[in-house]
């Protein structure tokens, strides 16, 4: 299973290419999940609302496994797909690629767009700085009142951070941590007493 995934740190912003008149224009988003694909859209079609094409692609999950091209209107293939093999050729997920285009008089051909549409992607993608996320779960615990030093001192040893604690005679705390650490952490919850515990993911 795989526990880490590549994606990029903060959005990249205005990677211009020019290419017999047509000005391309690359953009790309760290997202998570589909209502922030289609913010990211929205936000660079009101930003060129007078562009000819808004073509993109995305993965998204931990080994890309959801994933989409668009060409916007342009031939088929030759818009989408060149941006979304860039993404398979920097192995990176979780993220969204955008490439607009203002026609510039002059038409390029199947071959010609696939070329501007792939350099521009590219382009965009090497000048993003790739980052290596771990996979996080998240971990309910219950115990009574006596056992929260133990079970703080657990945690702290597997750096999970503290979401969530209620103090009470019975006591509960979410916590995030690596998902690569769940079966470690689970063993050793698992052989104390008087203790309850699940993952949330």
């Amino acid at each position: 299973m795989e526990f880490s995934f590549d994606t990029i740190k903060t959005p990249v912003d205005q990677i211009l290419l020019r290419e017999k008149g047509s000005k391309f224009i690359g953009f790309a988003f760290p997202v998570r999940n589909d209502f922030e694909i289609k913010e990211s859209l929205n936000k660079i079609k009101e930003i060129h609302p007078k562009a000819t094409h808004h073509c993109y692609a995305f993965r998204l999950g931990v080994t890309g496994e959801n994933y989409r091209a668009n060409d916007d209107g342009e031939p088929s293939g030759s818009a989408g797909s060149p941006i979304y093999n860039q993404l398979l050729a920097h192995n990176v997920t979780n993220i969204l690629v955008i490439v607009v285009r203002y026609y510039g008089g002059t038409k390029l051909g199947v071959s010609g767009l696939v070329r501007a549409y792939k350099e521009t992607a590219k382009v965009t993608l090497e000048s993003s700085e790739i980052i290596t996320e771990e996979l996080k779960s998240e971990l309910l615990i219950q115990f009574p009142f006596t056992q929260q030093n133990v079970i703080f001192t657990l945690l702290n040893k597997f750096e999970a951070k503290i979401l969530d604690f209620t103090a009470e005679e019975k006591c509960s705390i979410k916590a995030r941590l690596k998902t690569a650490e769940k079966e470690n952490i689970s063993d050793q919850l698992a052989e104390m007493q008087n203790i309850s515990f699940e993952f949330l993911n």
